[in-house]
């Protein structure tokens, strides 16, 4: 007769779930093994501290000010000049990040959240539930997006930062959602989901508990992808003139730089700064989705070949 301890005997669905679990650590192998997402984390690092302590980069504490002689090239006290304003440059870059990532992550964790609610909902409920929720979002897919946001934040005067994140959330969110159902739909007759309706758990601890932390590779990606539409589409919408024209972001700095005609007066730094950096926070969303998109799909992990024997 065989005795078996208590210690190791494990419920099923804990077992389960240890198999399916351990999302973090996946995260984080993938990253630490992808030297492009190694480079996206240090990119989005250096924005991420300078957004959180702009007075480690500049000693200016008000960089709308208009303190200084105008139109200065660069030099020691201006590393990028001033603006035809009496703006430094540099402090307006440094202090512009925290603008930037506050729409990026506001607008990424809201458009998640509502792709999360829709998309799984949408396959776990099935029937009349899954057709409303799939008509709503195929048609947010097919309206076009820029246009849409220009019409309702020039209707709602632009300007406010809130409402450009609520035009970018509204707009940003169908293609999350499509995603999200398509995964959940191919989990909803897995045998760990059976085995938790077996054992009585409602629909709420399935979702959240059983099926989530199976797709947070897919989220995560979602969230990124988002963060980085919605830095592009902001700065954008900044750049015609739909900002608020006292915050101080890339956005506004391009806005300002064009009605000036940097270029021509010979500020080209005030357009190539801003410029710049938005495209290095968009490579750093882009870089760091690689490792996100190789856990999700199988077939774009790097394949080890054997080493042949000597």
């Amino acid at each position: 007769m065989v005795s078996i301890t208590a210690g190791s005997m494990k419920p099923p669905a804990l077992k389960a779930r240890r198999r399916r679990g351990g999302g973090a650590l996946a995260v984080w192998n993938a990253v630490r093994r992808s030297g492009k997402a190694l480079l996206g984390a240090a990119l989005l690092l250096v924005f991420l501290v300078a957004a959180v302590f702009p007075q480690l980069f500049t000693s200016v504490a008000h960089p709308a000010e208009r303190a200084y002689d105008l139109s200065l090239p660069p030099g020691p006290g201006h590393p990028l000049g001033t603006t035809a304003f009496g703006q430094d440059i540099w402090a307006e870059l440094v202090w512009g990040t925290r603008e930037t990532l506050i729409v990026a992550v506001a607008t990424g964790l809201a458009a998640t959240v509502l792709s999360v609610l829709i998309g799984v909902a949408a396959a776990y409920l099935g029937g009349v539930a899954d057709e409303a929720l799939s008509l709503l979002t195929d048609v947010f897919l097919v309206i076009p997006a820029f246009p849409l946001i220009i019409v309702i934040a020039a209707y709602a005067n632009g300007g406010n930062l809130a409402v450009i994140i609520a035009v970018l959330v509204v707009t940003g969110w169908s293609y999350g959602a499509r995603q999200l159902r398509a995964q959940a739909l191919s989990l909803r007759r897995r045998d760990f989901l059976e085995s938790a309706r077996v054992r009585g758990e409602n629909w709420i601890y399935i979702v959240v508990f059983e099926m989530l932390p199976t797709m947070i590779s897919l989220i995560a990606a979602n969230f990124l992808g988002t963060a980085l539409y919605a830095v592009l589409t902001a700065a954008g919408l900044q750049f015609v003139g739909l900002g608020s024209p006292n915050s101080v972001s890339w956005g506004t700095m391009l806005h300002w730089a064009q009605s000036a005609e940097a270029l021509q007066t010979g500020q080209a730094w005030w357009i190539i700064a801003p410029g710049l950096c938005i495209a290095l926070l968009g490579a750093a969303f882009a870089l760091l989705n690689y490792a996100f998109d190789e856990i999700s799909n199988p077939a774009l992990r790097r394949v080890r070949r054997p080493r042949k024997a000597s």
